[in-house]
């Protein structure tokens, strides 16, 4: 059954802390893994989850960075992951499912914004790489651990996504190259991955949601320079927050939390959230929603299936 792309009455709203979203909520017995889960939103999300009581795994690419972030939160271990090289990405894959456990929820945290030019791999580029492909390969890799879990995968995109659909002319920006461009596409794939996940995952119990965790100053924004930030208002010359709209950290990893653990969102999955609830399709006189170019099934299937080509996996098609 498809989901409606339209709000549940969730409660909570954008203000709501990690915290607050898991009140009442017992998560002894679930494991979780949170990538980037040592950094800005992800470290939020590890504490919040690990507080109640989920046993988090934390994959880094700078692991002793990550031991030192997570030291101290009972329940958290970390391993080693880089996103950006699908061998790591099997190894860790590997390293988890040799320990036969299930997987109950998995959120694709980490992630780079809006950074120079930068080619990886067989030239692929550096967001679309990072944020969408290596995120592709682990979730399908883990595919034993997931369906055991009936998990839920949460895709952490953007409100940038409506910057761009995908470029399928030019996906990695081999003519010429948009820092911004490529953060909406990578934003705009991380929708469509949720959206196709979903519809292949859910016969197995597994579902699937991208959401937007608001604005909020982290170091995701390690590669914009202070006077850009400055001219858009987030900051002010002292490198003070400035815009009254941003997040608090706690506040930015609600809206993941929630769609991993909420028990209004039992049997739905494929769909875009915001503000720990799902949002309202964008347009209509108000801000935020999602863009339709990020949750057309079609597009969805097509980027599914070049994904799938570009990293050599597709544990859920089959």
């Amino acid at each position: 059954m498809t989901t409606p792309q339209h709000r549940i009455g969730s409660g909570f709203g954008a203000r709501s802390t990690a915290d607050d979203v898991l009140t009442g909520v017992d998560l002894s017995g679930r494991t979780a893994i949170v990538t980037g889960g040592y950094s800005g939103l992800g470290l939020e999300t590890t504490r919040a989850l690990a507080r109640a009581g989920a046993r988090v795994v934390v994959p880094a690419r700078r692991p002793a960075v990550a031991r030192e972030a997570v030291a101290g939160i009972e329940g958290v271990e970390t391993d080693e992951l880089d996103l950006s090289d699908l061998r790591s990405v099997r190894d860790f894959a590997d390293r988890f499912l040799a320990t036969g456990r299930r997987i109950d929820i998995m959120i694709n945290n980490a992630g780079i914004m809006a950074c120079p030019e930068t080619r990886i791999g067989p030239g692929w580029e550096a967001q679309f790489a990072t944020n969408h492909l290596g995120h592709f390969a682990l979730v399908n890799r883990l595919r034993p651990a997931v369906a055991r879990g009936g998990a839920r995968v949460i895709a952490v995109s953007s409100g940038a996504h409506g910057i761009t659909g995908i470029r399928w002319d030019d996906v990695h920006f081999e003519r010429g190259y948009d820092r911004w461009e490529a953060y909406g596409q990578a934003k705009t794939a991380n929708v469509l991955f949720a959206v196709q996940l979903d519809a292949l995952g859910r016969g197995a119990g597994v579902r699937a949601f991208a959401l937007h965790p608001g604005s909020v100053l982290t170091p995701l924004q390690r590669h914009l320079p202070k006077s850009e930030m400055v001219e858009a208002g987030w900051i002010d010359e002292r490198g003070k927050l400035a815009d009254p709209t941003f997040k608090t950290p706690e506040q930015g990893a609600a809206t993941q939390v929630w769609a991993a653990t909420s028990a209004r969102l039992a049997g739905m999955g494929g769909v875009y959230c915001e503000d720990c609830d799902i949002a309202e399709p964008a347009g209509g006189g108000s801000e935020g929603g999602v863009h339709p170019h990020a949750t057309d099934p079609a597009e969805a299937a097509r980027l599914w299936a070049l994904s799938a080509d570009l990293t050599g996996v597709d544990a859920f098609a089959a």
